[in-house]
């Protein structure tokens, strides 16, 4: 099993280690476009393997596609942070080309791999990854969903004083601090509602510190997070190469499921072996089929950026 990580900043560097650690392959490649950094991370991990107990491969290099053949997944990170003054159309226009050209890339020399993407914005970015390669639709996954429910959860737990691990909840809609649905109403500890144990307001307001909790930490970091989006990936990355079948909030191509078509944004979806495999209905009420309607309407309004850039 070969696993691809491309972007070997904090976010790439973090879900390879994570892939590493677990063992999740037995070569792992990290692929960066500034000189020596691939190399650098790949060597620092690997002094690690001892000391962590896993026999893994890492190999770092720059630009070199030809290392990633036979990649069975590729998770692509590449792609630069929206930055103050920066317009979204300008962060669509630099990343969707390096989204592109990476994908192209990689199937290049791995045409049967499955494809993640972590790049933002992560709905559009999933969305032109798949419309770009014209690869079957089970094989482009974007992973935000995960990361948003594990943030979901955290505040969850603060709020209740519980371990997070306890927790079932699930984040819907689009990546977006105005586009992401805290399904609240189906979050459980243990099995019974957490309504059980919260009361309306601060439920709201666990669902208000989701919404924004990518921001909140940029606010304190003053970049974006790494730790959990790594590991975020990673999670995807195991679930695929051991065919686990778990089920998660992914960014996946709709064809009807929830009232949309021809759009990538989160819904539960079971990943396995061959990538996606089905997407599971929750059956959403009318005040949260709403939401997710607009959440999409939002969606496309990035997505339509795209029309205008020559990609």
């Amino acid at each position: 099993m070969k696993v691809t990580v491309v972007g070997a900043g904090a976010v790439g560097a973090t879900c390879a280690d994570n892939i590493a650690r677990k063992e999740l392959c037995t070569e792992l490649v990290l692929l960066d476009i500034k000189e020596g950094v691939a190399e650098g991370k790949a060597i620092d991990m690997m002094q690690t393997a001892t000391l962590l107990g896993f026999d893994t491969k890492i190999v770092g290099c720059t630009n070199d596609y030809t290392k990633t053949a036979g990649t069975d997944v590729a998770v692509i990170t590449s792609g630069i942070p929206r930055k103050p003054g920066m317009t979204r159309e300008e962060l669509i226009g630099i990343n969707a080309g390096i989204v592109k050209t990476v994908t192209q890339n990689i199937l290049q020399h791995s045409p049967n791999a499955i494809i993640i993407v972590i790049s933002n914005p992560m709905d559009t970015m999933t969305y032109l990854a798949l419309k770009s390669s014209g690869l079957p639709k089970n094989r482009i996954i974007g992973m935000g969903g995960i990361l948003d429910s594990s943030r979901f959860k955290y505040y969850l737990s603060t709020a209740m004083g519980c371990t997070a691990t306890d927790l079932q909840a699930v984040v819907v809609g689009g990546h977006g601090d105005t586009t992401m649905i805290p399904l609240a109403r189906l979050a459980t500890y243990q099995g019974t509602p957490v309504a059980n144990y919260l009361d309306a307001e601060a439920v709201k307001k666990v669902v208000a510190d989701t919404m924004v909790g990518g921001a909140t930490l940029t606010g304190l970091l003053g970049t974006s997070a790494w730790y959990a989006p790594g590991a975020a990936g990673a999670a995807l990355v195991e679930s695929i190469v051991r065919d686990e079948k778990k089920l998660y909030p992914c960014c996946v191509y709709l064809d009807g499921e929830y009232g949309q078509k021809d759009i990538c944004i989160g819904v539960p979806v079971v990943i396995g072996r061959n990538g996606w495999e089905k997407i599971i209905d929750y059956k959403l009420n009318d005040e949260e089929q709403a939401l997710f309607n607009k959440s999409a309407d939002a969606v496309r309004n990035m997505n339509s950026v795209l029309d205008t850039l020559s990609v």
